[in-house]
């Protein structure tokens, strides 16, 4: 893409990736961490939620204070006192319950809001024109992917390296080192917040920005539930290992289809686009309740993952446009809060729905989520315009 060869694109976005690690390292280095030391599967899922709901509490306000202030100094020291957490937590876990607790509850809390920080510089470094900014979107959103891949494989190479503690810490070096690279580069440290009025409910107070959000945290639970659903499917088939690959197989789809969809034109209406890509998210996950074989499963778990990336990618360009002026930093936050809110609902319905009927049900109501998410968008969640044309 002729995006990436844009100044300062490559360096914001591979730091923001290298930053944004920890939230693929943090669930299993703290599963690694309290199993290695003696501790339950009960405590290592606490702190894993612990931090996931600080992480999500935490964006948004992180965001609020760059909108008021400037991007560096909450990046860089969001980081910091994140690794200090992380750190706290390589100490503190899995003895010392209530302190372990409290660091999760810090490193995800101080979590520094790199990705919503990277989607308000977008209009900054790019060329004008939508198609600029769609395809810096798109790839945006499909080497979201890398971190899910890579985070758990650099988990095992800290604990290899410093023992059980080695993931967290490993986890808040690379949030450090992300934050000081993107905070340094010139649009960062030049970026100024452009409020003109304050509101105590910031971007909220757009009603279709809301009625946006309520329908991530749907496609969020369709996300969410492939996880633990693929699981519970993959026992079925009797080989616990096969849930990995087909995993791998859904994040696969995702990158093939946002590099794709970047090669696409920008939507002349991305509100009406927006809402053929969450039904046909829905589609692609809908196969997946037949429940066949793994010959079978494999391409069907990469055609489930196509449309997420098209899907965040006119997200993100609404988002843009539905925020009030001085809130998208904010606005962005919220849209990674309310897809992990979703996802986490997603994995619990999904975990109660394969032990009491069957991994088909909970494939099947996944596939539901981003049907009831298409009727939320159906609706034009943008002022009315000039007569829609072709998506």
């Amino acid at each position: 893409m002729a995006v990436v060869r844009t100044r300062h694109v490559p360096r914001l976005l591979g730091s923001a990736l290298l930053g944004r690690l920890p939230t693929g390292m943090a669930a299993l280095a703290l599963v690694l961490l309290v199993r290695e030391r003696g501790g339950g599967y009960a405590l290592a899922g606490l702190l894993a939620a612990v931090y996931a709901a600080g992480t999500a509490a935490g964006g948004p306000l992180l965001a609020r204070l760059v909108d008021r202030t400037r991007q560096a100094p909450v990046l860089i020291g969001g980081a910091l006192a994140s690794a200090a957490g992380f750190g706290l937590l390589a100490v503190a876990a899995p003895d010392h319950r209530a302190l372990a607790l409290l660091a999760a509850a810090i490193a995800g809390l101080a979590t520094p809001p790199l990705e919503p920080c990277l989607r308000a510089l977008w209009p900054e470094v790019l060329p004008p024109g939508a198609a600029a900014l769609h395809s810096a979107y798109a790839l945006d959103a499909a080497l979201q992917e890398v971190i899910f891949v890579a985070g758990p494989l650099l988990v095992l190479a800290g604990v290899a390296v410093a023992g059980p503690g080695g993931g967290v810490l490993a986890a808040g070096l690379f949030g450090i080192a992300g934050a000081l690279v993107f905070a340094s580069a010139e649009p960062s440290r030049q970026w100024r917040t452009t409020v003109t009025e304050r509101h105590w409910a910031g971007p909220l107070r757009s009603g279709p920005l809301r009625r946006l959000l309520l329908a991530l945290v749907l496609i969020g639970g369709t996300v969410g539930s492939f996880t633990v659903t693929i699981t519970a499917y993959a026992e079925q088939s009797g080989s616990r290992s096969l849930a990995g690959w087909l995993v791998a197989a859904n994040a696969l789809g995702a990158l093939a289809g946002g590099l794709y969809y970047g090669t696409r034109r920008p939507a002349a209406r991305p509100a009406r686009r927006l809402t053929l890509l969450v039904a046909a998210l829905g589609l692609g996950y809908a196969p997946l309740a037949l429940t066949p074989g793994p010959a079978l499963m494999t391409p069907l778990a990469i055609l489930s993952g196509l449309a997420l990336p098209a899907v965040l990618t006119c997200t993100f360009v609404l988002v843009d446009s539905l925020a009030p002026n001085g809130t998208v930093t904010e606005a962005f936050a919220w849209v990674v809060t309310s897809f992990l809110v979703g996802s986490s609902a997603g994995s619990a319905a999904a975990g109660v729905l394969v032990e009491r009927f069957d991994p088909s049900v909970a494939f099947g109501v996944g596939a539901g989520y981003a049907v009831l998410a298409t009727l939320l968008v159906l609706r034009p969640l943008t002022a009315r315009g000039p007569a829609a044309t072709s998506p």
